[in-house]
């Protein structure tokens, strides 16, 4: 049966001062939305799919490599993209808009959707206009001809992001077998960073409610989780609403519930665990198909 899967990460809480926008000065901004009269950082979806493409290039064929010796933001191609051999064309998409290189390859796709849907992480809580100081020392390799001293905006937050899959979309090809290699990198997501930000900020699940169903849309609000990490969408699984037995809970959120929720959910159908991710290898299983031995 064709399914859909959606999930909503929540991260576990750190100082960060990614993703960074662009300098004032020797000021880096946080990027931020307005919500509710009041400023979120975030982190753009790209920085968090280019973070799986460097986790997911450790094990899978792929076509794309960033080039850090360049003086601009830049990538490399082994060759034009296919997405029946490479993981990345295939899971990510890709758009050719080369003329030249479009007329030598004819017979391939110059344009393909990516099978990964993200949107942008929100942190749970405001920013509340922390900065931090250093000091940069004059130096040789540098154009600066004094010590500089360096404004930074940080912020102590959990992030929350949702993503979803279309079973139909990662079913062609060796697409079962990426899908749950991305599953698992997700599990695992680190190093995302923008502006060439130096933060360690792991975006890996602390929590994660996630949904498997042949409905089109999620059916239920994809950043609810609340700054104390409880996510009140949750109410909602009865039988006169959200379906229990299509719902993946795992991670702290499940660790810090009480027995009497546990009990109720369970009774529901729902699928609970503590670590999330046993449930994101679990749900690749129920979603994919079980990994063949």
């Amino acid at each position: 049966m064709n399914r859909n899967l959606f999930a909503t990460v929540l991260t576990y809480p750190a100082p960060s001062s990614n993703y960074r926008g662009e300098s004032e000065e020797n000021r880096t901004v946080l990027q931020k939305i307005t919500r509710d009269g009041k400023e979120y950082p975030v982190i753009s979806p790209e920085s968090m799919r280019n973070a799986l493409r460097e986790i997911i290039a450790k094990t899978q064929p792929f076509n794309r490599s960033r080039l850090h010796q360049e003086d601009q933001l830049a990538v490399a191609f082994k060759e034009f993209p296919n997405a029946d051999i490479y993981a990345d064309d295939f899971l990510f998409g890709f758009l050719v808009t080369n003329k030249k290189e479009v007329g030598k390859n004819k017979d391939k796709d110059a344009k393909r959707d990516s099978v990964l849907r993200m949107n942008i992480a929100v942190a749970t809580t405001p920013y509340r206009f922390n900065a931090l100081f250093n000091q940069s020392p004059r130096s040789p390799m540098s154009e600066a001809e004094k010590t500089q001293l360096i404004h930074r905006e940080v912020a102590h937050v959990a992030y929350q992001y949702p993503f979803a899959l279309a079973y139909e979309d990662c079913s062609k090809g060796d697409g079962l077998k990426w899908t749950r290699t991305l599953l698992e990198s997700i599990g695992q997501l680190s190093n995302v960073a923008g502006g060439h930000a130096r933060s360690y900020f792991e975006m890996s699940p602390a929590s994660i409610v996630a949904r498997l169903t042949p409905q089109l849309v999620a059916g239920f609000n994809t950043y609810g989780f609340d700054e104390h990490g409880a996510f009140q969408e949750l109410k909602r699984i009865n039988k006169n609403d959200l379906p229990g037995a299509e719902f993946w809970i795992g991670g702290e959120i499940v660790r810090n519930m009480t027995a009497e929720e546990s009990k109720r959910l369970k009774d529901a159908g729902a699928h609970l665990y503590e670590n999330p991710q046993r449930l994101l290898a679990d749900v690749a299983d129920e979603f994919l198909g079980a990994k063949k031995q």
